[in-house]
């Protein structure tokens, strides 16, 4: 268990921060609880868990001592454990929300990726994607909309709801990035379209073997 008398905070991942996040709002929550209200709010703008690594990350807070558990008995229902921040939780939440290192967000953009090999696929192909994502993102945008909206109701959830708000922007800038695709995508055929040499299975040939590593040494000086 982590020392009352410690003033580092734990050293642990950033989703086990999330969970111990939401226990500090003051509301016991079951897993199910957590796993819910992750899906309602966290996973628009960071982490979108499955049940198991819930339960895993409230097994574990409530060994080091930042969360405690009680199983509740209701007359007809099956009983359930619901969990609670301590004050060695509440403090190290807090520390580790102002003290821990600003870290560059990993973008792992699955669309971006497959448009970075559309030298595989057609123009129509290619947009036939990225006109799949703007869909996908309108429906996200909508949603973390309507969360924000029904958040404000609650003056305790005053940041959740301006984190929601910050996710709606996102999925604007999300948006407006996808819709200019659809043109670039054009460009750069046309940029394809100029090269002279393909190998046998139809890939193009560089002018210059290699050309990325003279670039990244020359970063790198």
């Amino acid at each position: 268990m982590v020392s009352p008398n410690d003033p580092a905070y734990p050293n642990l991942p950033a989703t086990s921060w999330a969970v111990l996040g939401m226990l500090t709002h003051s509301e016991p929550l079951t897993g199910y609880d957590a796993k819910k209200w992750a899906d309602w709010s966290i996973g628009f703008f960071y982490w979108s868990p499955s049940i198991s690594q819930v339960y895993a990350e409230l097994k574990k807070l409530e060994s080091l001592g930042l969360a405690e558990s009680r199983v509740v008995t209701q007359a007809g229902e099956r009983d359930r454990r619901e969990y609670a921040i301590t004050e060695l939780g509440t403090r190290a939440a807090r520390d580790w929300s102002r003290e821990a290192p600003v870290e560059a967000p990993v973008l792992k953009h699955g669309v971006m990726l497959r448009l970075w090999m559309g030298h595989l696929n057609k123009p129509e192909e290619l947009k036939a994607i990225v006109r799949a994502h703007i869909e996908n993102i309108e429906g996200q945008r909508a949603q973390a909309a309507l969360r924000a909206e029904h958040s404000r109701a609650e003056p305790g959830w005053a940041f959740p709801t301006m984190s929601l708000t910050w996710a709606t922007r996102y999925f604007d800038a999300e948006l407006d990035l996808a819709r200019a695709l659809l043109d670039d995508i054009d460009e750069a055929a046309r940029q394809l379209a100029t090269v002279k040499h393909k190998d046998g299975l139809g890939n193009p040939v560089p002018i210059e073997p290699g050309r990325w590593r003279a670039i990244e040494d020359f970063l790198e000086d």
